[in-house]
């Protein structure tokens, strides 16, 4: 039988005393769990159900007691960088109430000693990285159909977060093995809203930027400066990536290393179908047609003026075609060499790792942070 744990029982004397009808409320819309609860779904965190690690930590497959399927997510952060017992757990249950068929539910979590744990929805077919885009041997035939399905819930997930809620939320690490598959290849946006977590004091985003070198937009990677248009970007070389089926930083190339590079060239040179995954070559001319307009729309995302780039709910129109692409104009991408091109706020040369960075966020759901 499924039983939520009472906040009184869950945390430390200290976190008991301060406990108020907020914490409550959060209590009503995620679940407690104990530390022994996970243990035991994940057999003892049992290296055979990892099944991803990033930035935040590392993901175990789990079952719980009444059968369920989850995926843990063990937070690798120190722990003098969260935000306190109450204040995480509060900010745990907003994520919780954000509800989207193209957002990954947030079930619960365990706040126990040193012990943070969320608790979210299990994603039968991993992530978009490993099911589409890994190895040759592992990958799995994707269909146009697929692909399109894939672009747009991605896009409206995004244009939820972007538009939709209030205030609203920056992801700022969009990229292949972020958006979850489940059962039915309906794709899901994970770790959204996983930098409110942290003090603002503690983080590193105050001195790094975080994101992925490939997916990162140039004017974030130079100023640090937080705006949707950085999501944007990131989710226009996803789209190049998911049409394309190409990586999006090939490290055996000398020339046009980076996958925006070669689109844009084929851009230019009026060749946009080579661009088009030759897994796709037995599809039909209108999905071929549609591919193409596709690989427009990723070019806008990545212009290298921000303010040009489209809205995400325009991007969603864009792709469902309900907007004219006969006649946009697209400027030039931009782009981020290298990580020597990263800038820190306080160390403005320093080079920095964007996976550490990512790992180290701070609140990013400030209104006043966020430019359209």
């Amino acid at each position: 039988m499924k039983i939520l744990c009472s906040l009184s029982t869950c945390f430390s004397p200290s976190f008991q005393d301060q406990t108020t009808h907020q914490g409550r409320e959060s209590e009503a819309t995620f679940r407690i769990f104990t530390h022994s609860e996970l243990k035991s779904a994940t057999r003892s965190f049992d290296s055979s159900n990892k099944i991803g690690e990033g930035g935040f930590g590392t993901v175990y497959k789990g079952r719980l007691r009444d059968g369920t399927f989850v995926a843990v997510k063990v937070l690798s952060i120190e722990l003098d960088s969260l935000r306190g017992e109450k204040e995480f757990v509060a900010e745990l249950g907003t994520l919780g109430d954000i509800k989207h068929q193209n957002l990954v539910t947030l079930r619960g979590c365990c706040v126990e000693g040193a012990h943070r744990y969320l608790v979210y929805e299990y994603m039968e077919n991993n992530s978009l990285h490993r099911y589409f885009l890994g190895s040759q041997e592992g990958r799995m035939r994707f269909s146009w159909e697929s692909r399109r399905e894939v672009a747009i819930g991605v896009a409206r997930g995004l244009a939820y977060l972007h538009e939709e809620i209030k205030p609203h939320v920056v992801h700022r690490d969009i990229k292949a093995r972020n958006i979850l598959l489940d059962q039915n290849l309906r794709p899901k946006v994970s770790d959204f809203g996983l930098a409110k977590l942290l003090r603002d004091d503690k983080s590193y985003v105050s001195t790094q930027v975080a994101g992925t070198l490939g997916y990162l937009a140039p004017e974030y990677a130079s100023s640090g400066k937080v705006t949707r248009k950085s999501d944007v970007y990131s989710y226009g070389i996803l789209l190049l990536q998911i049409v394309s089926g190409l990586p999006v930083v090939d490290p055996y190339q000398d020339k046009q290393r980076f996958l925006v590079e070669k689109a844009w060239a084929a851009y230019e040179a009026g060749d946009l179908t080579k661009m088009v995954d030759a897994e796709l070559n037995e599809e039909s001319v209108a999905e071929e047609e549609e591919s193409i307009r596709f690989l427009k729309v990723g070019l806008l995302c990545t212009q290298e003026t921000a303010k040009l780039r489209p809205r995400m709910s325009e991007v969603v129109e864009m792709l469902s075609n309900k907007i004219e692409m006969l006649n946009v104009s697209i400027s030039k991408p931009g782009l981020v060499p290298d990580l020597r091109a990263i800038r820190t706020r306080n160390a403005p040369h320093s080079e920095v790792s964007t996976s550490s960075a990512a790992a180290h966020a701070s609140s990013i759901w400030s209104s006043s942070n966020l430019a359209r």
